[in-house]
């Protein structure tokens, strides 16, 4: 009987505030999905360390006179420099590419746009070496040796790039998560707000059953209820707006990168993140409807 009671005083909260409900749920949707946004980028920052940061190499590019007279480093100052490299510790491999093995390459990156394969040749890239180093956080001073060097024209440290990839992937994520705040405070408003609405407009109703003998936290129960039950649907609604964004969204703009980005999985989605929304949301729904309760109901 009482908890049948306690339902149905939350259905009539609810559909008595629909406005404010409504206005509640969908606050709560965006914060969360900004949050679950944020934990993603973290997740695919995770990901591509784990995948890249073991290949971090280093890249040694000669000068035009080099790449041309030199196809199989045979020559001194190439063989010269391949044994030195190969020689210091802490390197776990060297490989030479000349012009014709990097514009394979390079036609294989860009395969999918032929235009632009048309206009390269393979007098337009330079030999190079690339440098595997068994600690690849120590590449800076590779470049600071070989940076300068005769018959160098520049040395390139894929540390750099990720390094200034993952900076940038940490800006967004910082921004989604300080909008996610900011609309997190704007639901908490809203969340005590309808709890004080609703208390007002039933306050005769409960104090006819303070009168009876109800404890306060029977009486107060289906109000703290009402905002949980709001927070776990805009929880929901946030992991739908994930799952569809994903789908148009991420899934297009990653597919577009060629893949140097991890894609976003339904299982990232419904994985480690979903839990986090729906914990989030009812933690935050209860703390928030306790508190107004205490603070502004004397009922």
């Amino acid at each position: 009987m009482r908890a049948s009671f306690v339902f149905s005083e939350v259905v009539t909260g609810l559909r008595r505030n629909i406005t404010m409900t409504i206005a509640m749920v969908i606050t709560t949707a965006v914060s969360l999905a900004m949050l679950g946004g944020g934990l993603l980028i973290v997740t695919t920052i995770d990901k591509m360390q784990t995948n890249y940061q073991d290949d971090v190499e280093v890249t040694v590019y000669f000068t035009d006179d080099v790449s041309a007279s030199d196809a199989n480093c045979s020559q001194q100052l190439c063989s010269g420099l391949r044994a030195e490299l190969d020689s210091k510790p802490g390197v776990d491999s060297v490989v030479f590419e000349n012009r014709q093995d990097a514009f394979e390459r390079f036609k294989r990156i860009f395969e999918g746009q032929p235009e632009l394969v048309e206009l390269a040749r393979p007098e337009s890239l330079p030999a190079s070496l690339h440098i595997k180093l068994e600690d690849p956080s120590r590449s800076d001073v590779i470049v600071k040796e070989y940076t300068g060097r005769p018959g160098v024209d520049k040395v390139d440290d894929q540390n750099v790039f990720l390094e200034r990839f993952f900076n940038g992937l940490n800006v967004v994520r910082n921004i989604t998560f300080v909008v996610a705040l900011l609309q997190a405070f704007a639901a908490l408003l809203l969340i005590s707000n309808t709890i004080q609405v609703s208390a007002f407009t039933r306050r005769t109703e409960v104090g006819i059953m303070r009168l009876v003998g109800a404890t306060r936290w029977y009486t107060q129960l289906p109000f703290l209820l009402e905002a949980v039950v709001a927070g776990v649907v805009g929880a929901i609604l946030a992991i739908v707006f994930l799952l569809v964004g994903k789908m148009l969204f991420f899934d297009t703009l990653l597919t577009s990168a060629g893949g140097i980005i991890p894609p976003v999985t339904t299982l990232d989605v419904l994985g480690p993140v979903a839990p986090v929304l729906l914990g989030v949301s009812i933690l935050i729904s209860a703390v928030t409807g306790y508190v107004t309760l205490r603070l502004y109901v004397r009922h």
